[in-house]
C-alpha cells in the first residue's frame, strides 16, 4: 500500500500577502531587536564595564535584569516564526494577532515600567532605534 500525502491546499493570494507581510515584520522586529541589544549593550558598558565577549554578552541577554526588558520582543519574534510555519488557516488568525501584538508592544511610555519605558529610553538616546522603530512600523496595518 502506497503512502498517501495529504493534500497542500494552494494558498489564497490573501494568505501570500499576509505571509509576505508577517514575513517582512519580522525581520524588521529582528532588526530593531539587534539595534535595541546594541544600544543597551552601550547603556550597560557606560555603567557596567566592558562586555568582554560575545559569549558574555549572550548571558547577560538571558540572565542579567539590565536585559530582561527586551524578552517581549524576543518571543513575539520566536512566534512570528512559528506562525510562518504554520497552515494556511493558522497562519491568518495568528498573523492577525501578531501584527496587533506588535502595535501593542511597540508603545513607548515615559512614565511606564517595563518594555514601554526601556523602549521609551532607548528611542530618547539612540537614532539607530528610531530608524528601526519606523521601519517595523511600515508593516502594520493602521490603527482603528
Amino acid at each position: 500500500m502506497k503512502d498517501r500525502k495529504p493534500r497542500r491546499k494552494k494558498p489564497t493570494s490573501k494568505s501570500v500577502e499576509l505571509d509576505a507581510k508577517l514575513s517582512g515584520l519580522r525581520d524588521a522586529l529582528l532588526n530593531l531587536h539587534k539595534v535595541l541589544v546594541e544600544s543597551e549593550r552601550a547603556s550597560y558598558e557606560q555603567t557596567m564595564g566592558t562586555i568582554q565577549s560575545p559569549n558574555q554578552l549572550l548571558q547577560l541577554l538571558i540572565n542579567d535584569p539590565w536585559f530582561a526588558w527586551l524578552h517581549p520582543l524576543s518571543l513575539l519574534i520566536v512566534a512570528m516564526d512559528e506562525a510562518l510555519d504554520d497552515s494556511e488557516a493558522l497562519k491568518v488568525r495568528l498573523a492577525n494577532e501578531l501584527m496587533k501584538e506588535t502595535r501593542l508592544l511597540l508603545v513607548a511610555s515615559e512614565a511606564a515600567d517595563g518594555f514601554s519605558g526601556h523602549y521609551y529610553n532607548a528611542l530618547q538616546r539612540d537614532p539607530d532605534v528610531i530608524f528601526a522603530h519606523a521601519e517595523a512600523i511600515k508593516f502594520l496595518p493602521k490603527p482603528k
